[in-house]
């Protein structure tokens, strides 16, 4: 049997639509746990345009809880060297830069860590 375009591209309208009513209350409940994590471990505002600033945020708590969970609960990293991971983290802040890192292996990000660049960190204001 061969299905249509216009047949196969109604039959998938409606998945869509689906897909973005069961999303939109998916996503605005990690953006809840997302921003209530980032308040509980003193992270601070990421930096970014009005849609990439909360993708950014959930990014962040999706990769530090994962890269924790990796590390120091199921690997080597003692909590000593966890804060250190963690007060790095402190210090990026471009939304950007977490939204790129959202695929990356928990193991590389103390090195992505250690690779970002001025313009993803906050520009210290000399005359403050």
């Amino acid at each position: 049997m061969h299905i249509s375009t216009v047949c196969w591209r109604a039959s998938n309208e409606g998945d869509e639509q689906d897909k973005a009513a069961w999303l939109k209350p998916k996503r605005a409940e990690e953006q809840t746990a997302s921003e209530a994590w980032s308040e509980q471990y003193r992270m601070p505002p990421l930096e970014g345009t009005e849609r990439a600033v909360p993708w950014g945020v959930r990014c962040r708590h999706q990769i530090l809880t994962n890269a924790y969970t990796a590390l120091v609960t199921e690997g080597t990293t003692s909590e000593a060297e966890w804060a250190e991971i963690e007060e790095n983290a402190r210090t990026v802040t471009r939304a950007g830069w977490w939204i790129d890192q959202r695929s990356s292996e928990p193991e590389d990000l103390t090195e992505l860590l250690r690779a970002a660049t001025g313009a993803d960190r906050p520009t210290e204001n000399p005359f403050f």
